[in-house]
């Protein structure tokens, strides 16, 4: 079934769907795959992940905190790091992503202390290639103020985009212009993470906005959080985004992480730390969604599951269910410069079958039981089987649990 709960057949060949026609119209394939009783998506793509830091909550040792707090718990543990121990995390992660539906993924990974800054950026360009054909993997070096021979050294190491935080360096602009100066250097894109705070003073992305233009940047860009921008004026945020949609710049907004780590210090009204998705939508730009950081410092909890980033963007950012399922796929596939996949002639054949009767029993239940379909070959399977056991006179019968 698809989305729009009519029922089709669908012929992949490939790694493309290459015709949809009502049930039975179709001519027999070589091979055949029953999905009665499945919903059928284009796979989500996760668009900003911290592969890095994934799974080092009980680790780190942090406390429930704001951004702030959370960089500091991050940094202290992160000396700590090893290329084995990202590569051992990541690829658990990526693993359950893989089990959600996801088929592309972009990580950002940090420029660590110590006398090897790029271990994790390391990691991360090698899973990359031992992950081919399953799991497209995008590596955005992230930094704040990094010395450009580091810079230099990623890209030269064959990351696919250069990042930063401008909003925590001294000189927001300059870090900005120095970015995309280095990413024309070494024909890469470029992904910020920008305006993570609730100001709306805050200046990045629309300094990003007017320095892609002025310089002509023809790279790719993309901007993470702005989570100002849904505490600005409705006039001035309309205008902002209307910049950024001139830019050709796409915002990703992260629900989970910024809900978490945004508005601790408003006790009553707390401001929702979401960007202005509604006025993105609205403006013409090209709007993602993605889970962000996984069980770190940054965000104690978290699935690796697309359809519970897109449940938030329904319940916090008042978004349709169609609106927050194509912020977790082909909005996602479009930040990351990939082509548009789903159940419609012509387009990628990776696909996600949930079983589930409509989009809201998809989001609402999180639905375990899924295929996922990367160019038209399956490539994972979740199946949970469900006991219930007759009670007898109130008592279930002695049991033992032993750890």
């Amino acid at each position: 079934m698809l989305p729009d709960r009519s029922r089709r057949d669908l012929r992949l060949d490939s790694g493309r769907v290459t015709a949809v026609a009502p049930p039975g119209e179709l001519p027999a394939g070589r091979s055949e795959l029953d999905l009665s009783g499945y919903l059928l998506l284009p796979a989500p793509a996760e668009p900003h992940a911290h592969l890095d830091k994934a799974g080092t909550w009980d680790l780190a040792d942090a406390p429930p905190c704001d951004l702030p707090s959370a960089v500091s718990a991050w940094r202290r543990y992160a000396e700590y790091v090893t290329e084995d121990d990202v590569r051992t995390r990541a690829r658990r992660t990526l693993d359950d992503m893989l089990a959600n539906g996801v088929t592309a993924v972009r990580t950002h990974a940090d420029v660590l202390p110590g006398a090897d800054p790029l271990r994790g950026l390391r990691a991360l360009v090698g899973l990359r290639e031992e992950l081919r054909g399953r799991l497209d993997l995008q590596v955005a070096v992230l930094h704040t103020d990094a010395p450009d021979e580091v810079l230099c050294q990623a890209a030269e190491l064959g990351v696919d985009l250069l990042g930063g935080c401008p909003h925590l360096s001294v000189d927001p602009a300059a870090a900005i212009d120095r970015v995309l100066r280095l990413a024309e250097r070494y024909g890469v894109g470029v992904d910020l993470h920008a305006d993570e705070n609730l100001s709306p003073s805050a200046t990045d992305l629309r300094l990003l906005a007017d320095a892609v233009r002025r310089r002509g940047f023809a790279g790719p860009v993309t901007a993470g959080h702005c989570v100002s921008l849904g505490a600005t004026d409705p006039q001035d945020a309309m205008r902002i985004a209307k910049e950024t949609a001139q830019a050709g710049i796409g915002v990703v907004t992260l629900p989970i992480t910024n809900l978490y780590l945004q508005g601790r210090d408003h006790p009553t009204r707390t401001p929702r730390g979401l960007t202005a998705v509604r006025t993105l939508l609205d403006a013409g730009v090209t709007l993602a969604a993605g889970g962000d950081n996984i069980r770190d410092p940054f965000n104690p909890v978290g699935r690796a599951d697309p359809l519970e980033t897109a449940g938030l963007l329904v319940t916090a950012g008042h978004l349709t269910l169609e609106e927050a399922v194509h912020a977790v796929t082909n909005g996602s596939r479009a930040v990351l410069g990939m082509p548009a996949a789903g159940p419609q002639e012509g387009a990628v054949a990776d696909l996600l079958a949930v079983r589930a009767g409509s989009l809201s029993e998809a989001l609402g239940a999180a639905c375990p039981d899924r295929i996922v379909f990367k160019a038209g070959r399956i490539i994972s399977r979740t199946t949970v089987v469900r006991e219930f056991f007759e009670v007898d006179d109130g008592h279930v019968g002695d049991i033992a649990a032993k750890q």
